[in-house]
């Protein structure tokens, strides 16, 4: 379920894959590509501290129930 969500709600809010790319390499110094960051969200193989990034880049909230 979180996969399907998570997904959804990041690519509603970012619009646009390759800027979210360019705001997490500009926040981290590590470079992320469009298809990197299209990978990982679609294979689920985000790592926690990418999860942390992408939802202050988006301002989501992180909450685990």
């Amino acid at each position: 379920v979180c996969k399907r969500n998570c997904k959804n709600n990041v690519i509603k809010k970012s619009n646009d894959s390759k800027k979210l790319a360019e705001k997490m390499s500009d926040f981290t110094g590590r470079k992320y590509t469009r298809q990197s960051v299209s990978n990982k969200i679609s294979r689920s193989s985000l790592k926690y501290d990418e999860v942390e990034i992408i939802a202050k880049i988006l301002d989501f909230k992180i909450t685990i129930e």
